[in-house]
């Protein structure tokens, strides 16, 4: 029996040796762009989970929903005590980014999905598992924020990313909660516009630095580049010294982040642009090099001259680095997670989870669930696997949308579904359920 389970849960290494799917890997094959006069919208409507429905895992593995009921979850953060933390939260008023035409369009197609609810700006605490794979308590961690996201704990203390500022607080561990004001350690861009306004971070292994992620102010830089200062980046910040500096530049949308574990290479899931056609442009995972430039707005996947962007920056274009490894088109891949953890079988270990909230503007619909992919010497090894699916029912209604990915204290995969307002675990399931 043993052995018969873990032949299932070693079934997605058979997958090495399948041809990478249209738009995905490291060397995508990518068609002309597709300049429609009217862009594509095909939005999944929300059409929640009910009674005991809840995604699909491979065989051998248990899902539970490790805490429901929440507002919009969209990220999830494992605090080194086991601890889980999870913001709640959501777009903050922007009135610049709503005006004209396409502006209304997107906003209703927004409301359409389920993402225009007001921002909840707390930060929750989920502690334990009981028998059924659900957490023990929850707790108001943190409260009164402004659209928060990213969130990393160094030393002893917590810093949160919030849509304008990164915040740092006091930490004491088995808090239940903070209680202590914030202390601003770094502006970010945001404004009334805030185009991409979920700001994501993570602390360098040693502890000396955070990076901080902030998506673009556009599709294409069309309201002009001096809207887009400071974005489509990645920032480092020298705790010690306060000071910050530009790390990586022209990532449209940069979200999810995570150290490679053999290289200590930080990787980082980015969104691409939109309008230019069903399979482009496709969103992709990539290390991150210092001083790097990724080609954003003037290119697209290395050195793609996007003809939209006017005036043309040639030189900039003959900079662009080529991502490592293609996502899909229009996924929206946000989350992002290594596999470090001890549970999950060998397959397993060193690869990455993706979040892939889910395409609005192509058909048929792209995204809508998680997948891994195998790392092996610290690079992708092999064509994506479909982890966790069923987002999207039989009607192409969304009964969830994937967004943050962490491991748990015990080697678990959660996932923040912010349409079905939960967290789902992922755990084998001949896996002991104990609480922490």
């Amino acid at each position: 029996m043993r052995r018969h389970l873990t032949l299932l849960l070693a079934a997605p290494a058979l997958a090495l040796a399948q041809a990478y799917p249209p738009g995905f890997g490291p060397n995508p094959t990518l068609p002309e762009p597709d300049k429609q006069l009217i862009p594509t919208v095909n939005i999944a409507p929300v059409e929640r989970w009910s009674g005991q429905q809840q995604p699909l895992a491979p065989p051998g593995f248990r899902v539970s929903a490790y805490a429901s009921g929440l507002d919009h979850p969209r990220w999830v953060y494992t605090l080194r005590n086991g601890d889980v933390l999870v913001a709640e939260t959501n777009a903050p008023p922007k009135p610049e980014d709503s005006k004209g035409v396409k502006g209304m369009v997107m906003k209703a197609v927004q409301k359409k999905a389920g993402a225009v609810t007001e921002s909840a700006n707390r930060i929750t605490l989920l502690r334990g598992l009981d028998a059924s794979g659900a957490a023990q308590t929850r707790t108001v961690f943190l409260k009164g924020l402004n659209s928060p996201f990213g969130m990393a704990l160094v030393g002893q203390y917590l810093y949160v990313a919030d849509t304008d500022a990164v915040l740092r607080f006091p930490y004491q561990e088995g808090a239940t909660s903070i209680t202590a004001p914030g202390t601003k350690v770094m502006d970010l861009p945001a404004g009334t516009r805030n185009h991409h306004w979920t700001k994501n971070i993570i602390a360098s292994p040693d502890g000396k630095y955070l990076y901080a992620t902030v998506g673009s102010n556009s599709n294409v830089a069309e309201n002009g580049m001096e809207e887009e200062l400071g974005r489509a980046a990645i920032w480092q910040l020298d705790l010690a010294s306060g000071k910050s500096r530009l790390y990586a530049t022209g990532l449209r949308n940069p979200n999810g982040m995570g150290w490679e574990p053999t290289s200590k290479t930080l990787w980082t899931a980015v969104n691409e642009r939109d309008e230019l056609g069903n399979e482009l442009v496709p969103d992709y995972m990539t290390s991150v090099k210092d001083g790097g430039f990724y080609g954003w707005p003037y290119s697209y996947y290395g050195q793609h001259v996007d003809a939209r962007v006017k005036p043309p920056q040639p030189a900039m274009v003959a900079k662009a680095i080529a991502p490592d490894y293609a996502l899909g088109a229009h996924t929206a891949s946000l989350g992002l997670a290594f596999y470090e953890g001890k549970l999950f079988p060998q397959p397993y270990q060193g690869g990455v989870f993706i979040g892939q909230h889910g395409s609005w503007n192509r058909k048929p619909h792209s995204g809508y669930k998680v997948v891994f992919i195998p790392f092996s010497g610290g690079k992708p090894s092999g064509p994506p696997q479909d982890f966790l699916t069923g987002f999207l029912n039989r009607e192409g209604k969304a009964q969830g949308r994937p967004v943050g990915v962490a491991v748990d204290g015990q080697g678990a995969l959660l996932v923040a579904d912010d349409v079905g307002n939960v967290v789902w675990r992922v755990a084998p399931a001949a896996a002991q359920s104990a609480s922490r």
